[in-house]
């Protein structure tokens, strides 16, 4: 490690770079020592602008024997392999979401990366921001009570171009995968998904196969409530709101706004500044304490928050959640630690219910096909257990514990027959 200020490589010049290029030029315990970009001209023109050098190979950064940090701002396909070059090189690393868009991919590379002995943070800056983090305090202090129902609230203010959208991955893994990680920042262990999709203002979007709005919904493990509401698009700015209420009280953070002042008249009443319309302006403090965070731990070899565990659970709800808003049905997501379980699977026939399995209703089968939880045996809720009510499947309930099938299944209960 550097004897001054930590020596930190930059990969990636494009919008996010460039934030990042910025508070490490501006951070007293950080040198911007080198830029690395796929566009050569765009790194130079980045590194002329902070007096930092420029490298056109990657591997010159990780061979090099001064560098304690790097910062990856660069797409999502190199995220994993200069993670994982990092990490054999005992070098720190604070990389932008998402860790990767293939979850296989993410999940094969987790024991190496989480067992990387030079701090690792995944870059959920939201986590950082003060407002957030103060509710997430108080709602940890007990402020509101027992936790019920949490709602968050994200609007981008413009749709992204045509361009971005067919290789974003989707809403769910681009922009909702922010909302999952502050849903687990404040409700840790969620249990089931439920996601739906529409496109109602954008046909690009639509003819990429991707949606323009979505709303989720999920389960805690102590039965909280927690509702995501997501629009490519917002008529008076960027939207970004939490709202918590428990037994005692409820809590919330509101837009920021330019200023406090109101004006009422004859034609207003209460009338305010407009909300911001860029993320930029929205979490430019967010951006700086995150890497003030990042560099404590660097400096004291400490574990970071937001983890690479906290990136692949995040990237596993929104798999869960794609899953849910295409096939129009519930996805039961088990938050267990990653040497138990693989957590939410792809619904393949590999991973499916024996769709011959005695007492399961023809009515039901294609319902069971679509889980993708283990087939217990005997086989969970036979026919005489299941009450079909007048939505069809839709409205399947347990007769024991008379919860819908999806929450029994997603809760784990697994009656059996003999328990009737």
């Amino acid at each position: 490690m550097s004897d001054t200020r930590l020596r930190v490589a930059l990969f990636g010049a494009g919008r996010i770079g460039q934030i990042h290029a910025h508070n490490i030029a501006n951070h007293p315990q950080l040198e911007l020592a080198v830029i690395c970009a796929a566009s050569p001209e765009s790194a130079q023109r980045l590194a002329e602008r902070y007096n930092s050098a420029a490298a056109r190979d990657p591997n010159d950064i990780f061979t090099a024997d001064n560098m304690d940090a790097i910062v990856i701002a660069s797409p999502n396909s190199t995220h994993i392999e200069l993670m994982v070059k990092a990490a054999r090189s005992n070098i720190a690393v604070l990389c932008e979401k998402p860790i990767d868009l293939d979850l296989d991919r993410v999940r094969a590379n987790a024991d190496e990366l989480m067992g990387a002995h030079a701090p690792l943070m995944i870059g959920f800056n939201r986590r950082f921001d003060i407002h957030f983090a103060t509710l997430q305090k108080r709602i940890a202090a007990g402020e509101i009570g027992r936790l019920e129902q949490l709602t968050i609230t994200s609007r981008d203010p413009a749709p992204s171009p045509k361009e971005y959208v067919l290789t974003s991955g989707g809403i769910f893994r681009d922009m909702t995968i922010h909302d999952f990680d502050m849903a687990r920042f404040l409700v840790p262990d969620l249990v089931e998904v439920s996601a739906f999709g529409a496109n109602v203002f954008s046909d690009y979007t639509r003819d990429a196969g991707d949606f323009d709005s979505a709303l989720v919904v999920m389960r805690g493990t102590n039965d909280e409530l927690v509702t995501i509401i997501n629009s490519r698009h917002c008529a008076y700015g960027y939207d970004q709101r939490l709202e918590a209420f428990g037994s005692d009280g409820m809590l919330s953070a509101e837009n920021i706004l330019p200023t406090t002042i109101r004006k009422s008249s004859s034609d207003c009443t209460d009338r305010q500044d407009a909300v911001s319309s860029s993320f930029l302006d929205r979490y430019s403090a967010a951006y700086r304490a995150e890497l003030d965070a990042f560099a404590a731990a660097v400096l004291s070899r400490s574990s970071t928050s937001p983890s690479y565990f906290d990136g692949m659970r995040a990237l596993e709800l929104a798999y869960a959640a794609g899953q849910s808003a295409s096939l129009d049905t519930p996805c039961a997501y088990r938050s267990v630690l990653l040497a138990g379980d693989t957590g939410p699977m792809p619904r393949t026939r590999a991973n499916s219910w024996n769709s011959s399995a005695e007492s399961i209703p023809d009515c039901l089968r294609a319902l069971l096909d679509s889980l993708s939880l283990p087939r217990p045996d005997p086989p969970l809720l036979p026919a005489s257990w299941i009450t079909v009510g007048s939505q069809g499947i839709n409205g399947a309930r347990c007769r024991r514990c008379r919860a819908s099938l999806w929450r029994c299944a997603g809760r784990g209960c697994w009656h059996r027959g003999d328990d009737r």
